[in-house]
């Protein structure tokens, strides 16, 4: 399962090998890959944690169970959220001021309960992804991520770039979990997480400082006014850290601009213009199992290693209320995205020597480039026909297009001119001392989702989509692993869902639901590498435009309010045809023809205990493997079976607040091809808590936190042997750490 990805440039992909001696640069295609660990803290006491303490909602623990909550990821119009038949969860913005989380990808794993990890592990989460489906190393590419129901997702398998959304411009967030093609389209298999930062009329003026280990240090600030109908909004944020590892520093900034204009009612019209710039040196592996190692080493190849990114463009909305009967709106939006990775130790292999067994081999490229640009338009309208219900209709444009170079130094380049590899009887990369690709995609969809009342307390839903990608690529060296294929191709695919959701009683609901999902290949799943065990080489391989991947999803759920509590839970089981997946034998990707399942359930319990105190607790259980053919039964790596999430805020005085989070997450198997499977090892389960205390003292606020608080030593992504390499090695996570905050209210 393990893919090439991220760089379009062919030599660039040798990221994907980083725990091999020819790596020379890390990483964009092990970012998404994910978690394990080994933990300091004792089973016992965790499982004390979570059964006597269990999960935090914050003071506004029933928000989401509320009649009047509501939300718009359900069916990209404002509904309450008891009338979305799906499992959804909404973080509010006092949640997140609540909290110990500094990042969106903290946020996600500690009060959304989800699954995030990343490479790097620095205090930024930078290279942070999430998988909700249980797909292991493509969890980022079946994830949907939306600004104010815009999708942010690259059209590569780089991860979603969080810097360029300022923490302090949320205002909520909706996490809907399992299929929803109908309403996203492509992408949308394993669940969506909606970003919502309208901000309404409410004026608001603060800044906020953070600093702790290892030299970090985040600032945010946030300012919202109101003038008649218009609302300006203006946030930023600076981050800084020094990074625990050697190689693991990293900086960013963003600036966001948005400007809301109230057309009267509900209908209104916003633009939204963003900035964000990162630069992230890569850590080395550990080579070894979890927890072996020196995890402050580094590899002196990977030395100076970093990726810099520049990334902008702008969001625009607009809801129209047409009639009594009808509502329109249109979404448009560009972003432009360049990235640089830069290896100063490129020629670390390079070999000029006759008398060493590696003469004639070149390094790796010193610089690869990306630069990418997409632009969507989205218009739909919603016709309510009282008693007979609603009709939503709706199309989806948009294009996107992606070049990628590379080039060498001075020593590499001679290397490949003279061609001496193989005594001067082959070629060495085509003989090309540069490289370039492009890849371009345009979708065109149609949609159609309508809701029938049946009885006062059960209605009837469901939706269809269609959506045709024409795709088409380009290269300066493309060699074919599977025969003649084509650089421009055109498929489809079909979303469809159906679904019963009661009302019973008041904040009592039960739905039942069936949908089939979708998503099309990223770019940079066109190529691959095969390695060359005897000659130490890497050579690109084109494996074709593939298929789009099919999901179908059994569901039942519920949200249930008992006493001062509410209960959600949802059990699932899905079907994945035409999976996208990599062959590290042959060095291509290609379309799976064995089927994979999942099978799972998620709860969530959240409660007041009293006035000063909310807890609560969630989690999710699944099985995700392979259903059929010579790998039956096998697991899928990078996904652990359980999440367990406990979070807690107790109001100490008015003014004084302490609280706490705990994530737990099961062993899982290492990354690797499936037919290098392996039982065991794995990489063992850990557990992870964070404290924090806050004190107001009138516009002053001041908020100590503590993470990892256990010290556990755990890594996010671990690698076991195949045809590249015989070793295992992992990424280790953050040990404890412990930051200050200071925030201001101007107001």
């Amino acid at each position: 399962m393990k893919r090439p990805r991220a760089q379009l440039t062919p030599i660039s992909l040798l990221a994907k090998f980083c725990s091999t001696r020819l790596t020379g640069k890390l990483v964009r295609h092990l970012e998404n890959r994910k978690s394990t660990m080994k933990q300091q803290f004792s089973i016992k006491k965790i499982s004390a944690l979570l059964c006597g303490a269990a999960i935090i909602t914050s003071t506004q623990a029933f928000a989401q169970s509320s009649q009047s909550t509501v939300i718009v990821s359900g069916s990209r119009f404002e509904e309450n959220l008891n009338e979305v038949p799906a499992d959804v969860k909404v973080i509010t913005r006092d949640e997140i001021e609540n909290s110990s989380s500094n990042t969106i990808p903290q946020v996600l794993a500690q009060i959304g309960g989800l699954r995030v990890s990343g490479l790097n592990s620095s205090s930024l989460n930078l290279d942070a992804s999430v998988d909700m489906g249980g797909y292991g190393p493509t969890g980022n590419s079946t994830t949907t991520v939306m600004v104010d129901g815009i999708k942010i997702n690259p059209i590569d398998s780089g991860n979603i770039d969080w810097e360029s959304i300022p923490i302090d411009s949320i205002e909520r967030i909706e996490i809907l979990q399992g299929g929803a093609s109908v309403q996203y389209g492509n992408g949308a298999v394993g669940g969506v997480i909606n970003i919502i930062t309208s901000g309404g009329k409410k004026n608001i003026n603060q800044a906020s400082t953070t600093y702790g280990s290892w030299g970090t240090s985040i600032n945010n600030a946030l300012f919202r006014d109101t003038f008649e109908k218009t609302t300006y909004q203006l946030t930023a944020n600076t981050s800084n850290t020094n990074g625990w590892r050697p190689n693991t520093a990293a900086n960013a900034y963003s600036i966001d601009g948005k400007v809301t204009q109230d057309l009267g009612g509900k209908d209104r019209l916003y633009v939204d213009a963003y900035y964000g710039y990162t630069n992230s040196q890569l850590a080395s592996p550990v080579v070894g199992l979890v927890g072996s190692g020196n995890p402050l080493s580094v590899r002196p190849q990977d030395a100076g290693n970093n990726l810099t990114t520049n990334n902008s463009g702008f969001r625009q909305g607009l809801t129209e209320t047409l009639n009594e009967n009808f509502v329109a709106e249109l979404d448009t939006s560009y972003n432009n995205k360049t990235s640089s990775y830069y290896t100063p130790q490129a020629d670390y292999y390079a070999y000029v020597d006759p008398t060493n067994q590696g003469y004639g081999s070149s390094g790796s490229p010193i610089y690869n480039n990306l630069q990418g640009w997409q632009l969507a338009i989205s218009p739909r309208i919603k016709a309510n026909f009282a008693g007979l219900g609603t009709t939503i209709i709706g199309y989806d444009f948009s294009k996107a297009n992606q070049a990628g170079s590379d080039s060498y130094t001075a020593l590499s380049e001679g290397i490949i001119q003279d061609n001496q590899y193989l005594n001067n009887g082959g070629s060495y990369y085509g003989n090309l001392t540069s490289d370039s690709q492009t890849a371009t995609q345009i979708n065109n969809s149609i949609y159609l989702m309508q809701k029938v009342p049946l009885t006062e307390m059960l209605e009837a839903s469901g939706g269809f989509r269609r959506q045709v990608q024409q795709a088409s690529t380009s290269s300066t060296n493309i060699s074919a692993a599977n025969g003649t294929v084509s650089n421009t191709q055109q498929y489809s695919a079909n979303a469809g869902d159906i679904a019963l959701n009661a009302n019973y009683l008041p904040g009592q609901r039960i739905y039942i639901k069936w949908d089939q999902s979708f998503r099309f290949p990223n770019v940079d799943e066109y190529w691959g590498l095969l390695y060359n065990q005897a000659t130490h080489t890497l050579t690109t391989v084109f494996g074709g435009i593939l298929q789009p991947q099919i999901t179908q999803t059994y569901e039942m759920g519920g949200n249930w309010t008992i006493l001062n509590s509410t209960v959600t839970s949802s059990i699932f089981k899905s079907a994945t045809q035409n999976e996208i997946s990599y062959n590290p034998s042959t060095g291509y990707n290609y379309n799976s023809i064995y089927q994979t399942n999942r099978a799972g359930v998620l709860f969530d319990v959240a409660s007041n205990i009293s006035s000063s105190l909310n807890v609560g607790l969630g989690g999710k259980y699944q099985k995700s493997y392979y259903a059929d053919g010579p790998f039956s039964g096998n697991a899928i790596p990078i996904v652990p079976d359980s999440l367990l999430n406990a979070r807690a805020n107790y109001l100490i005085t008015s003014n004084w607040t302490l609280g706490g989070v705990v994530n737990y997450v099961s062993n899982q198997h290492y990354d690797t091809g499936p037919s290098y499977y392996s039982a065991s090892p794995v990489m063992p389960a850990y557990v992870v808590g964070d404290i924090f205390t806050s004190y107001k003292y009138h516009s002053i606020e001041a908020r100590l936190t503590v993470k990892n608080v256990g010290n556990a030593q755990y890594a996010t992504y671990g690698t076991a042997p195949s045809n590249v390499s015989s070793l295992y090695s992992y990424y280790p996570s953050e040990p404890r750490s412990v930051y200050m905050t200071v925030k201001y209210n101007f107001n």
